[in-house]
């Protein structure tokens, strides 16, 4: 992977951060070094420098990392943003230049046409435009949601595509609840109406989980992203604005095989929002890829995957 591990000072502040909390258990003595690095982290997010583009009046934000050659675009997850992908940076920063978005409804990204869903076409002709200076081909990093986008964009440039990153990446098979939780398809005005009647999303929720229907783990994961008015309305209109981003796996599988895009996929093995099982859908049709069951559930697959490029360069 060409990574440099101790060429950031930031990266043995991460090793610190995500292994000490089981130390801490032991001993909490470790405590104040934790809380420390935690704060490294949270200050370092906070200083990271972030640009603007504005295309077809819509505002799009952005961070860029490392200094490489090659160009790798970021799509994160949902309810995160662009700087989600952090920990990859010292593994990335000498080989790739990352770009790494906020989509829209998160981070500093705007939507401005409430009413009306984000294209494929518009999709194409941003990146389009933000790749017009450079002519040579690209590779992709996504997380969950951001795999949505990161599907439009092969489907948009499959010959331009080197290799593609994939960490549990919606699009491909999703769990039914969480596309519950976050692509309300049938009641749409009742799923509206609960952004501002909460209690009527969590009476589902507690119905269902009487009924033993939802993951724990889903169930918390749905609860967090509709906790505030906020989050609510980013979920409903995160919704309507990417309603269109369906694919046919079988096409992208093609075009990966054609073009022999290099796929690598991480997934964590506690998951149950993106599974292994679910991701068959895609895999079974492409000729060569590459498969990392991570120890860890959905939420944690970012860091995980860092560690594990960072570790086995």
């Amino acid at each position: 992977m060409g990574c440099k591990i101790f060429t950031k000072n930031y990266f043995l502040p991460f090793l610190i951060h995500r292994y000490l909390p089981r130390a801490i258990h032991d001993n909490p003595i470790y405590l104040p070094i934790w809380l420390l690095t935690h704060l490294f982290y949270m200050f370092r997010n906070i200083f990271m420098k972030g640009h603007f583009i504005t295309f077809e009046k819509q505002q799009i934000h952005y961070y860029k990392m490392g200094n490489g050659p090659e160009i790798i675009l970021a799509f994160h997850g949902f309810g995160l943003d662009g700087s989600s992908f952090l920990p990859f940076e010292p593994c990335f920063e000498s080989k790739y230049t990352v770009y790494s978005f906020d989509l829209f409804y998160h981070g500093k990204s705007y939507w401005n046409n409430n009413n009306e869903p984000l294209s494929k076409i518009f999709w194409k002709e941003f990146i389009a435009y933000f790749l017009k200076d450079h002519k040579g081909k690209f590779s992709l990093l996504c997380f969950s949601l951001g795999g949505k986008f990161a599907l439009a964009t092969i489907e948009a440039f499959p010959e331009r595509i080197d290799k593609v990153y994939f960490l549990a990446p919606d699009g491909i098979e999703t769990s039914k609840w969480y596309s519950l939780a976050t692509y309300p398809y049938l009641l749409r005005q009742y799923f509206k109406s609960m952004i501002v009647k909460p209690k009527r999303f969590f009476r589902i929720v507690n119905f269902l989980k009487s009924l033993r229907l939802m993951d724990k783990g889903i169930l918390k994961f749905a609860s967090s992203q509709m906790n505030t008015t906020k989050k609510r309305r980013r979920v409903y209109y995160s919704w309507l604005a990417f309603v269109e981003l369906y694919f046919d796996l079988n096409e992208i599988a093609r075009l990966i095989n054609k073009n022999n895009i290099e796929v690598i996929m991480f997934l964590g093995e506690f998951d149950k929002i993106i599974t292994e099982k679910g991701m068959s859908k895609l895999l079974r049709n492409v000729k060569k890829y590459d498969l990392h069951l991570l120890p860890c559930g959905h939420n944690h697959l970012i860091s995980h995957a860092a560690e594990y490029l960072n570790q086995n360069r």
